[in-house]
């Protein structure tokens, strides 16, 4: 039994920013390097050192538009890119304002405002607080797609690893098996559940599928992937086969 590792993405700032990759070394215990290595934290929230909740940061889920925002990491610059805003390059601890002056204008004046830009702990900042590296389903993307009369986009579900071959559903059995990937081998620990980030569609940043309500009647629940973590390192490159080790 085995499928293919169709793509892979990372998002250099929590919420805001897709990159495509199509190969990346992976180290034992850690995220893809990286992927949420900064996060926006929006005024009032936990300015602590280490993980904290999503709640604490600009994303999605509070500004669909963020959505629109494509990311390419160059040495220590992130270029961002937005179909309502000037290309911008930002170096982080350097041009941090440039950054909050240009999320302004896509980011809604009802929400708090950046206030600073976070370093991650080592373990990344994704929406689980461990070292976490989400596994997606491409047949469970077109099914909710169908059940919503749509095509939706895979920058939706902000996922690390999209598999093509599994049934639809088929990754939520991958929980508690090993998979080899390349030269890694991942722990499948937990099933992830959605919030309304996905609602917004990756080209225009605007709400247009409501994905939960969808995933609810269709399904019984509101989760897409699954979070792995990395047991053994190595490389991995978009058309792996991917197996249970």
């Amino acid at each position: 039994m085995s499928w293919l590792l169709d793509q892979i993405w990372r998002y250099p700032i929590k919420g805001i920013g897709a990159e495509p990759l199509e190969s990346v070394d992976l180290a034992l215990g850690l995220p893809l390097p990286l992927d949420r290595a900064w996060a926006v934290l929006e005024a009032g929230g936990d300015a602590s050192d280490g993980w904290r909740s999503c709640r604490n940061f600009l994303r999605g889920a509070k500004g669909p538009s963020l959505m629109a925002i494509m990311a390419r990491v160059e040495g220590g610059a992130i270029h961002l890119s937005h179909p309502e805003r000037p290309d911008i390059s930002i170096t982080p601890g350097t041009d941090d304002q440039a950054l909050f002056d240009w999320l302004a204008p896509i980011y809604p004046d009802t929400r708090s405002p950046a206030a600073a830009l976070v370093p991650s702990p080592p373990e990344g900042m994704s929406d689980a607080p461990f070292a976490s590296i989400s596994i997606l389903n491409h047949a469970s993307r077109r099914a909710l797609g169908q059940k919503l009369g749509q095509t939706l986009d895979p920058r939706r579900f902000r996922g690390n690893l999209w598999i093509e071959g599994l049934a639809p559903w088929e990754e939520f059995d991958l929980v508690g098996q090993t998979l080899a990937i390349g030269e890694a081998r991942f722990d499948v620990v937990e099933i992830i559940t959605r919030c309304r980030a996905t609602e917004a569609n990756p080209e225009t940043g605007k709400r247009d599928a409501n994905t939960l309500r969808a995933l609810s009647d269709g399904w019984g629940h509101e989760d897409f992937g699954v979070y792995a973590m990395v047991r053994t390192g190595g490389s991995i490159a978009a058309g792996d086969t991917v197996t249970l080790a």
